[in-house]
């Protein structure tokens, strides 16, 4: 009895869920070829000239390498942060490390958009007028515990006999992390990187309140975009959106695997 009602979730209910997922992007995807001057569905047509027009538009090419620099940089501050945290976390060597480990994931049960705003309000308390600087800081605060969380997942993992192995050996507490530790939680690595650059990418409730003219992030872009004309370049701008996310995918499962990266 259980296997076919396994048997029917896979076949059917799967398949189902996933049109359901996929169903908006796809609209999405199908306006930004239309032929007419207006978004709609279904579209008329097929032509590619809204993306040469959003490609060459400045305004978003300046925007897409914001958001990109952005993800990048928030990503690897995030993982030279949460790796130390995790190791600590993970030992329990400091008193109190359940209370930091609530604290460094408390972002991810907060709204994010009053986390953006009380954000804003700090910044603006503590004079902190440099736009980059704070948004760097606002993307790290939200992307963090999506890397300590994988981390953390990694290291219950670890086979610390090979540790204890290699320390026997004469190896220091630094090489046994180098050569021993980290090979082992390299698939977390991978895996919170990948979640902490598209949150960071496609990240929209912070980018709102810490951004301003001069440094505009993508979904900030598209939003402002939206409301000034919906033609198909709106759907060309979150196409390429889209796209980006999948190639970061793709290219996690050509270089390492993503089941392997999810730990899998």
């Amino acid at each position: 009895m259980n296997g076919e009602v396994n048997s029917f979730f896979v076949r059917i209910v799967t398949p189902v869920l996933l049109i359901f997922m996929l169903a908006p992007l796809l609209v999405v995807i199908s306006i930004s070829v239309s032929d007419s001057f207006l978004a709609t569905f279904p579209p008329q047509g097929f032509t590619l000239e809204w993306y040469g027009r959003v490609m060459a538009d400045g305004k978003f090419q300046q925007a897409f390498l914001t958001s990109l620099t952005l993800a990048l940089s928030s990503t690897v501050t995030a993982l030279l942060l949460a790796t130390p945290a995790a190791i600590v976390i993970h030992r329990g060597d400091l008193p109190g490390c359940q209370m930091i480990e609530t604290l460094l994931l408390s972002p991810m049960i907060l709204p994010i958009l009053i986390t953006g705003l009380a954000m804003l309000q700090f910044f603006s308390v503590a004079q902190m007028y440099l736009v980059p600087i704070n948004l760097w800081i606002g993307h790290i605060l939200i992307i963090l515990p999506y890397m300590l969380r994988t981390l953390l997942a990694s290291f219950k993992q670890i086979d610390h006999s090979l540790e204890e192995a290699a320390s026997t050996l004469g190896a220091s507490p630094l090489s046994v992390f180098w050569f021993v530790t980290l090979p082992q939680i390299m698939p977390g690595i991978l895996a919170g990187c990948l979640f902490a650059f598209l949150v960071s990418f496609d990240d929209f409730p912070v980018s709102f309140w810490l951004a301003d003219a001069s440094t505009e992030p993508l979904p900030i872009y598209l939003h402002h975009a939206l409301a000034r004309v919906f033609d198909p370049s709106i759907a060309a701008i979150s196409s390429l959106m889209i796209l980006t996310s999948v190639v970061t995918i793709l290219a996690l499962e050509r270089f390492v695997g993503v089941r392997k990266a999810m730990g899998i």
